[in-house]
């Protein structure tokens, strides 16, 4: 197919070092009318600075509420092949491990059924299919069913959950991240399939504090593997890492949040019951500094981008809870979470926005959980630390602080 339009706007985006979109969407366009319609599109939009896509209402599979995102062309005359562009979303095997046939499978299904451009992955978690007409949702949904694969999230749902690699591939992994991610998105296939909650709910697994997956900062639940036990040290592995020019004292002790290390020169301790659990010095002195069982997870609440308000990062619910098979304690926790949501939630607001807005102490009684110090964001801001009657009676509230 020869070159539809001429694009000098989106061609300065190929130029540069790094990779373009651009590139790809025209090399997606020398075979696909579709493709060659959405770039030259783009590029009117970028000229007039106007976008000239519309959300597509209601459009679906049928027995699902979400998994497709409608979208028409306000320029149909002019783009016939965008008239329709709706975006399928399919749910990720967990860790994102594909082997290249099913690579093969899903690219040769989407040149059938729609533009031939996706995204892997979207910051949900999804195969991302951009572009395809209302007509072809149904077989399209229906052969990926028959071979294993399922529409993921959209909407006001639970998004499909995503996750690191976890023990496949890392050392530090703690708990098993691809277990838990698969295990909830079965539990949940009716709220992740039929949209019931005020505003989206994304649900995130890393395997340790250092978060490759972002979850601290994306999602509206955070599960963070983490650990109990000592730092065990390999001493002369640490010194190994000093005789090849670390300076020990400056690349880990004093950049650690918790203060809790000390490098006499010769031999590194830690003072493990003010160690944060930040894994700096694990990470950089790998192999010599190990965390030690028990293992489990911190829950953290409340991460986005913004909308309501402010983007904001996930706080402390749950310090340390045990990741076991079939996580029920995490299920029920979740529902409960999802009950007072839904009684209180105004419409687009997520549940991090909520627990702003009617406190965290209410949240907390909801869930069944005990205020603990993990929970407190900010020294003196925090209205949910509380003491009944029957605690002061024990000991006045001075002797809590201690």
């Amino acid at each position: 197919m020869t070159k539809k339009y001429d694009t000098p706007l989106l061609d300065e985006l190929e130029k540069g070092p790094f990779p373009s979109f651009v590139t790809e969407i025209k090399k997606a366009a020398a075979k696909n009318a579709m493709a060659a319609d959405e770039l030259g599109q783009l590029e009117k939009s970028f000229r007039d600075k106007v976008t000239y896509w519309k959300h597509g209402g209601i459009v679906g599979v049928r027995g699902y509420g979400g998994g497709v995102i409608g979208r028409y062309s306000q320029l149909a005359d002019q783009f016939p092949g965008v008239a329709h562009f709706h975006t399928v979303r399919v749910n990720q095997p967990s860790g994102l491990f594909y082997n290249s046939e099913t690579i093969r499978f899903i690219c040769d299904l989407w040149d059938k059924y729609g533009s031939g451009l996706t995204n892997f992955h979207g910051s949900t978690g999804d195969m991302v299919l951009l572009g395809t007409v209302t007509d072809n949702l149904e077989p399209l949904a229906t052969i990926l069913s028959l071979n294993g694969f399922d529409l993921g999230g959209s909407g006001s749902a639970m998004r499909t959950p995503s996750c690191c690699l976890g023990p496949a591939r890392c050392e530090w992994s703690m708990i098993d991240t691809l277990d838990i991610t698969y295990d909830l998105t079965q539990e949940f296939q009716d709220e992740l399939h039929r949209p019931q909650f005020p505003y989206k709910f994304k649900i995130k697994t890393v395997g340790c504090p250092v978060d490759c997956n972002a979850s601290i900062a994306r999602a509206d639940l955070s599960i963070i593997g983490t650990w109990k036990g000592p730092i065990a040290i390999d001493q002369d592995k640490v010194k190994d890492y000093a005789k090849k020019g670390m300076n020990i004292q400056e690349e880990i002790v004093n950049f650690c949040p918790g203060k809790c290390i000390t490098w006499d020169g010769n031999n590194l301790t830690i003072n493990n019951s003010d160690c944060l659990h930040c894994m700096h010095c694990i990470t950089k002195l790998a192999g010599a500094l190990k965390p030690t069982p028990p293992f489990g997870a911190t829950l953290l609440i409340g991460a986005k981008a913004p909308f309501v308000i402010g983007a904001t990062l996930s706080w402390v619910i749950v310090p340390f809870m045990e990741m076991k098979p079939p996580y029920q304690e995490i299920k029920d926790l979740i529902r409960n979470m999802w009950d007072w949501w839904n009684e209180y939630g105004k419409n687009r607001e997520r549940i991090g926005e909520l627990i702003i807005r009617r406190g965290m102490r209410e949240f907390l009684e909801v869930c069944g959980l005990e205020p603990t110090p993990e929970m407190v964001r900010e020294p003196r801001n925090d209205p949910f630390w509380f003491w009944t009657e029957e605690d002061l009676e024990k000991k006045p509230w001075e002797e809590y602080l201690k």
